[in-house]
């Protein structure tokens, strides 16, 4: 007879978690960042507010973004006038549009996954899915699994309300559920769409109007699994190690508080500078153990928060202009997408690799870290190994 260690061992998997596939979606809609001061004041009917506008002309300007993706439009703007106020009561209109339209972002960038990994949807086991963009019982997990048709009987994770940290979050629960389960094939997709936080200038909160300028829609999703069938299946990236921290002296750093009037965001401190003083003890952490303290000598996927975030790490820690390359694409074409961004950053760099003749991952390099930086101020650190290498 079987024991109870028999048992449990034969759950799990041989082998690392890895990343098989990868799919990215934006809404149709696009906003070019020259264009958007004059057409947010508009909507917003704040015209009147002249010095507020030059402010946020010089947020805009400096935030390197050239344009974003948005399912809102200016049509559905000028229907529900009550989202173009700082602080109308508005929070029943945004749950109707995103409890609907986040599954479905979701599902247009989980089908290009599916699609990459070339395998009947039906192997999927569990699906893990992460928004800051709306709550609902039952979730947009629920939801989501009725659009790609996928088993009654999976395993489903519901992760609301993250931030900016959830693109690292749910690849440290899909590794602990791949490693875990044997055979088991981890569908994780990440949707974000700013109809929650959308809301008009204010000129006693320009921690709000940043987020104006800084924040996007986008969904990108990933298959991660363990013990990859090499006859079918393209392995990317194993995820070798996760951590999660909050940074000492951070507490209110970021915040962010649903009411009435929707999702509102407070920026309280320094973000750029608490990261950037913070981060080589995460390095540090994660790497030693691999004989690894170069950190030019490992590729970079680390969320675009702001343009001062990536040029702050960058000073601090000596790194070349090409380790932060797919990061600043990424914040130039899309903005910050909040948890999904860390996917299209992934998604970039095999493309840049691809068109430089490099491996298919990370520069050709073997070893490399993602992060993820949002509320607390809580850091997600990921460390990637490179199968192409």
């Amino acid at each position: 007879m079987a024991s109870v260690a028999d048992i449990r061992n034969a759950q799990r998997a041989n082998g690392p978690a890895t990343i098989l596939a990868i799919g990215t979606a934006v809404p149709p809609n696009i906003i070019l960042q020259s264009d958007y001061p004059d057409y947010y004041f508009r909507i917003t009917n704040s015209e009147h507010m002249t010095v507020l506008k030059e402010k946020f002309i010089r947020i805009c300007e400096k935030s390197m973004i050239t344009k974003r993706h948005m399912y809102l439009t200016e049509e559905i703007l000028r229907e529900n006038p009550n989202m173009c106020e700082y602080l109308a009561p508005s929070l029943d209109t945004r749950q109707d549009m995103v409890v609907v339209e986040v599954p479905k972002l979701g599902k247009d960038a989980a089908v290009k996954a599916i699609k990459e990994w070339g395998q009947p949807k039906s192997k999927i086991t569990h699906l893990v899915f992460c928004t800051t963009s709306g709550i609902e019982m039952p979730g947009a997990d629920y939801r989501l699994m009725k659009l790609l048709d996928l088993h009654p009987s999976m395993k489903r994770y519901m992760m609301y309300q993250q931030g900016c940290y959830g693109g690292g979050a749910v690849l440290r629960l899909a590794k602990d559920l791949a490693e875990n389960n044997k055979g088991a094939r981890v569908l994780v997709v990440c949707s974000e769409i700013t109809a929650i936080t959308f809301r008009g200038p204010s000129e006693t909160h320009m921690d709000s109007m940043v987020g104006q300028a800084l924040f996007g829609d986008g969904a990108s999703a990933m298959i991660i699994g363990s013990d990859p069938d090499v006859a079918v299946e393209k392995p990317l990236y194993e995820l070798v190690w996760t951590g999660a921290t909050v940074l000492p002296d951070s507490e209110g750093a970021i915040d962010g508080h649903l009411r009435e009037v929707g999702l509102i965001f407070h920026l309280l401190k320094d973000v750029p500078s608490l990261i950037s003083t913070n981060i080589e003890t995460s390095l540090k952490e994660a790497f030693t153990p691999l004989g690894i303290s170069d950190w030019n000598s490992i590729f970079w996927i680390t969320h675009p928060g702001g343009p001062a975030i990536l040029d702050l790490v960058e000073a601090k820690l000596g790194l070349k202009k090409e380790k932060m390359k797919a990061s600043r694409e990424i914040l130039r074409e899309y903005g910050n997408m909040s948890s999904s961004c860390v996917g299209f950053i992934m998604d970039q760099m095999r493309k840049n690799s691809m068109e430089g003749g490099a491996p298919t991952t990370g520069e050709g390099l073997e070893w490399g870290v993602l992060f993820g930086f949002g509320p607390g101020l809580t850091v997600e650190t990921v460390v990637l190994h490179s199968i192409a290498h």
